[in-house]
This record gives C-alpha cells, structure tokens and sequence, in this order.
C-alpha cells in the first residue's frame, strides 16, 4: 500500500532511477570491487537519503512504509547501493534524535548525501555483545575526548565523511557507553583496508582504528553514558532496512529465475511446465509475499508510534532466512548456468549471507523475539 499519490512518484523516480544509473553499472563495480560514492551522490540529489526524517532538516517526511518499498526496489538493481542507503539512514539517527543543536546542523548535508555516514558499534572481539564493547574514549586535561579502540566490519569505514563511534565512557556494561561523532580525517581516526568479502563487493567492510583520536567536548551525541540506548534504538529501525534489502534482493532472484524458466527448454517444452520447477517457483513467491508483508505490517508499527522492535526482529529473520532460501532455488533453477556469474544469480546468492548477518544475527533476532514472548 502506498499511502500517497507522492509515494507513486517517489517509487516511479526510484524505477527510473535503479534502470538508468544502478542496473547498467552493478555488476561492473562488483566485479571490480569499488565503492560507487558518486552514484551514491546521485542517489542523495535525487532526495533518497532523506527519506523518513522530517523536512525541516532536509529530509523527505516520507513514512517508513514508502521508505521502506524505495530500498526494496533499490535492492532489487543492486543491493550494494540498497545497503548503503540503509547503513546511513541508521548513521544519520543519533544526530537527529539526540543530536545537540550544532551538531543537527550537519544534517541537511547528511541527508542531502553530500556527507556519508559510517556506523562504529562492532568489534573484532565483541559483535553480537555490543554492551562488552572496549573502545574508551577519556577526557583529556581540556576537556577534549581522546579515543582509542578498534571497530570491525564497518560499512563505508574507508569512504565515510562522518562517523558515529560508540566507545566506553564509564564502567563495564550498557551504562558506561556514550556515543560521539567524528570527522573523515580527524588525526588519529584510521580507516584499514577492506575486508576480502564473499559478496558485497563494492561496499566492502573495512575496520577503523582509533589512535588517540581527540574530538571536542561537543562531539558528545546525547547524554554520556545514553550511547548504548541510542545504539538499540537505531539497531530497530535498521533491520527494517535490511529486511526490505533481503526482499528485495529475492524478488530480483525470483524474477530472473521465472525468465529463464520461460525460456530454458528441456524434453521438448519449457521447463516452468515441470511441476518439480514450478512448485519451486510458486514456493519462493510465497516466501517472499510472507517477508513483506512482516516487513511493512512492522512499518506500519513504527509510522504509528507504537512498539515495533519485536517484529522487526521478525522482519529481519524472516526476510533474509527467505533471501538466502530463495536466491539458492533461483540457482537451482538455472542449474549449470546459475553457478557462473554470466547471471547475477550467482552473485545474489553470496549476497544474501550477509543478510542474515549484519544489523545482528538471527540467531541475536531469535534471542530478542523469544524474550519478549517470555516477558508476555
């Protein structure tokens, strides 16, 4: 459902978009392994960075439900690029939502997509346990916060403009975690080389190191000690973004995979007629009506304002386990052909493991939906 004749266009616009600067120039970039900051660029002047947060700091005021099908579509051309709008519209929140009033003056840029944001909350030794983390930031004789630490497995950690890192500011636990925003280029602040990933090529993650890293006392987002609070509540709305990615990327390989079932001839007649091939085809299709439809009734949640962290913890198991189902039988369909990337089934394939990955693990969603079932 799309709420408003302004959703229409902005869908119309992202279609327009995705065939005329994604579609042509996907598998080209992933092949090559670079990230496509100005397509990213285009993709910010054409008003798509901004799309949930109000019009007053530049964004677009559109509700989760539209934002959400927008990053469907764009995952459906190229998840790379689907995936970075969704990792900065998650950066963009600590500003927004606890960010003092200097520090939101930066966010007509970021939303704008002249400035790109990096998300600091993982580490080497401490993923799923974001509350163990030990990157520490201390005042220094002036007041400044001197950090030092190491952050992995960050989206755009080598192509950021800005950076929210959360780091230890008190005592072990949630409670002594504040969150802060650094600069591209601040001394001290040492993005590393990106990692050799499966897929996802063009967006590698990389890890950020930080070496005495000294920011000024206003470089505190929210209260010290909230960082942690700030962290869980942007986490919600981001697995909304990577359960619509998951969609996405599994209609694409549906799709395809009912093309070349059309057209792939065996014993005579296409091979869609076989009902071993078409039971597969018509399974996928259900799987994937079931993920939006979690995903946006969970949407629908948070444009009212009430509680949605659970089903989006639904939304995301469920929309990615169906991604990776679904791009695995999309292979299987193609058979021999599948296996080589002269498809982009291939590529889809090793896309959707990250999925299940990042913006927690499914086994960290199981976790969640289950504690909420025993808390009633």
């Amino acid at each position: 459902m799309l709420p408003t004749a302004e959703a229409h266009d902005l869908l119309d616009l992202t279609r327009e978009l995705c065939e005329r600067e994604l579609a042509p120039k996907a598998a080209d970039f992933e092949a090559r392994g670079e990230f496509p900051r100005e397509v990213l660029r285009t993709i910010g002047r054409s008003g798509l960075l901004g799309l949930p947060y109000p019009e007053e700091v530049g964004g677009a005021a559109q509700p989760y439900e539209v934002y959400l099908q927008v990053l469907e579509t764009l995952a459906g051309s190229w998840l790379a690029i689907a995936e970075a709008v969704s990792v900065h519209t998650l950066a963009c929140y600590p500003v927004y939502a606890h960010g003092s009033e200097a520090l939101r003056k930066l966010l007509p840029d970021m939303l704008g997509g002249e400035l790109l944001g990096a998300y600091c909350l993982s580490e080497p030794q401490g993923g799923s346990d974001a509350a163990a983390l030990t990157t520490r930031a201390t005042r220094d004789a002036e007041g400044r916060w001197v950090v030092n630490g190491a952050k992995a497995w960050i989206t755009h950690g080598r192509d950021a403009d800005f950076y929210n890192i959360f780091a230890r500011t008190g005592a072990a636990g949630a409670r002594g975690i504040s969150c802060l925003l650094a600069d591209a280029g601040t001394p001290g602040l040492e993005p590393q080389k990106a990692e050799n990933v499966m897929g996802l090529r063009a967006s590698a993650p990389s890890q950020v190191l930080f070496d005495n890293c000294t920011l000024s006392a206003d470089r505190l987002v929210g209260a010290e000690g909230a960082g942690f609070t700030i962290a869980m509540e942007a986490l919600d709305a981001g697995r909304l973004g990577i359960a619509a990615c998951a969609v996405g990327l599994a209609q694409a390989a549906l799709d395809h995979a009912v093309g070349y079932a059309r057209e792939r001839e065996q014993f005579g007649r296409p091979i869609a007629e076989f009902q071993g091939v078409g039971f597969l085809l018509a399974d996928m299709a259900t799987q994937i009506s079931a993920a939006r439809a979690l995903l946006l009734a969970a949407a629908r949640l948070k444009d009212a304002g009430r509680p949605f962290s659970t089903e989006a913890a639904k939304a995301k198991l469920f929309a990615t386990d169906v991604a990776m189902r679904v791009t695995t039988d999309a292979v299987q369909v193609l058979g021999g052909a599948g296996y080589v990337s002269d498809h982009p089934a291939e590529r889809w394939f090793r896309e959707a493991k990250v999925l299940q990955i990042v913006e927690g693990t499914n086994q960290i969603q199981r976790l969640v939906i289950s504690r909420a079932l025993v808390r009633g």
